[in-house]
């Protein structure tokens, strides 16, 4: 067996990712063998990353009412949640946030937005907000508002947009149990459109909607496709009023375990835990650097508070790593 995963991580490292009867191979494997598989995939992020940990961070600009219908989703308007509604910030509050994100440690700051997209002026604020905090910060900037076009790519971009996030969730086969108001190949276009505009993409999904654990490989192999250039991990916080509200989460091991995968498939690639990590994984929380992360989001999610970024950054050092820029 030792020899299996010694032959699995060449692979990954020559052939630039696993084969998908491979990874078949490795997700069938038993849990008393993670620390193998750990093992391994803490040797292919330090072979591209070393020991560096990148930190980005959000602010939710505009929060609710959103008419997609996302099962998992607190800001949806087809679910009974309590979450706060309120319109889209003003580029000054927004560039507040940012000033915060800066001050705590983080290097990506990404404006989020609710809804399938903006109105005319909500992207003339974001287009402002994005120009402020250029001018008053260090930060790389990111942006979340939706499905876009190659010309709102190319305006973004033009503000000082470096990464354009989009999350596709889940697998395509699994997307329609998910969401039913728009198409899965529609967030693929949205992807397209701002890899032609010439920025960078972040995409990726939440763990514990429901899927199989193939299905979890099947998303993995779709961001390999489109070939984005970060990918963000969650996993499901489940929050009272929505479809998803009383599903049954993962375990911390089966977790680990599937961003152990996502490293041997994607090698080369920042693979950045985001919401849902501290409920998610529990007192297991410091293997997922192990099990290849090597970015997280710090500070407050979406609509679930995240913990103290200096805790994160204890964590970080304690494990004998460091926080790096990009």
């Amino acid at each position: 067996m030792q020899e299996f995963f010694e032959q699995c991580v060449q692979e990954a490292l020559n052939n630039g990712g696993l084969t998908p009867s491979v990874a078949q191979g490795l997700l069938e494997m038993k849990d008393n063998l993670l620390p193998l598989l750990f093992y391994g995939a803490s040797l292919i992020r330090d072979h591209y990353h070393g020991k560096g940990i990148r930190l980005c961070a959000i602010v939710n600009a505009k929060s609710g009412r959103c008419p997609e219908d996302c099962a998992f989703c607190a800001q949806s308007a087809h679910h009974k949640t309590q979450v706060d509604a309120y319109p889209l910030m003003e580029p000054q509050q927004i560039l507040r946030k940012a000033q915060q994100a800066e001050a705590m440690g983080a290097r990506h700051f990404s404006i989020v937005t609710s809804g399938k997209g903006l109105t005319e002026k909500e992207f003339g604020k974001i287009i402002q907000a994005l120009r402020l905090i250029k001018e008053k910060t260090g930060l790389a900037l990111c942006a979340s508002v939706g499905m876009i076009s190659k010309e709102t790519a190319h305006r973004l971009k033009e503000a000082g947009l470096n990464r354009y996030h989009h999350n596709l969730e889940t697998a395509p086969s699994f997307f329609p149990h998910i969401c039913t108001t728009h198409r899965y190949e529609e967030d693929l276009d949205a992807i397209q459109c701002a890899q032609e505009a010439g920025l960078e993409i972040c995409s990726g999904g939440i763990f514990g909607l429901g899927e199989s654990p193939e299905q979890r490989l099947e998303l993995a192999y779709t961001l390999k496709k489109m070939g984005v250039d970060s990918i963000a991990l969650n996993f499901l916080n489940p929050i009272p009023g929505t479809p998803l509200g009383k599903n049954n989460t993962l375990s911390p091991l089966e977790i680990l375990k599937s961003v152990a995968l996502f490293r041997f498939i994607l090698p080369d690639k920042d693979i950045r835990i985001c919401g849902g990590r501290e409920f998610g994984l529990r007192d297991l929380h410091p293997l997922v650097f192990w099990a290849g992360t090597n970015g997280i989001m710090i500070g407050n999610y979406l609509t679930t508070n995240g913990r103290d970024y200096r805790t994160d950054l204890q964590m970080i050092g304690d494990l004998g790593m460091e926080v790096v820029n990009g």
